[in-house]
C-alpha cells in the first residue's frame, strides 16, 4: 500500500523540483519509475513503524501519513546533498513515525493491533484444587 502518489508530491513540492530530481538526463519530465520506486520504499518504511502499533493495511490513509511519505520520498530523491529544509523535514518525519510507533501520536482511522493494547494477558492451566466435593 502506497501512502502517497506522484500527484501528492507535485502538489506539495512543485513540478519543477520533481523533474529536476528524477529526470537526471534531460530535466524535462518526471521519471515515474524513479518516483514509484521511492514511494514504494517510503511506504515500506512507514509500514515498519506502523506495524508495531496498528493492523495493516490501514482502512484509509490519514493526511498525516501522506505528508510524512512525501517528506521521506523528497529526501530520497536528492542524490547529492539535500537542502537543509529537505533534511529537516525528513528528520521530523522519522521522529513523527517513531512517535506513532510508540503511541505518542495516534492515528484515528487505524485499528490498534493486539500487541499494542498495553494490556497483559495471563494464561494458566486448569485449577488443580477447588472447594467442590466430588
Amino acid at each position: 500500500m502506497s501512502y502517497a502518489t506522484q500527484p501528492d508530491l507535485v502538489a506539495r513540492f512543485g513540478l519543477q523540483e520533481l523533474i529536476e530530481q528524477t529526470d537526471r538526463v534531460n530535466a524535462a519530465v518526471i521519471d515515474a519509475a524513479v518516483v514509484d520506486r521511492e514511494l514504494a520504499y517510503a511506504s515500506a518504511v512507514i509500514d515498519g513503524y506502523l506495524a508495531a502499533r496498528y493492523v495493516l493495511p490501514l482502512p484509509t490513509v490519514p493526511d498525516l501519513l501522506v505528508g510524512l511519505c512525501c517528506d521521506l520520498v523528497r529526501y530520497a530523491l536528492y542524490t547529492d546533498a539535500a537542502p537543509d529544509i529537505v533534511r529537516d523535514r525528513y528528520k521530523a518525519a522519522v521522529a513523527s513515525l517513531r512517535d506513532i510507533s510508540n503511541g505518542a501520536i495516534k492515528l484515528d482511522a487505524a485499528t490498534p493491533s493486539a500487541a499494542s493494547s498495553g494490556l497483559v494477558e495471563m494464561v494458566g492451566s486448569e485449577r488443580l484444587f477447588s472447594r467442590a466435593v466430588r
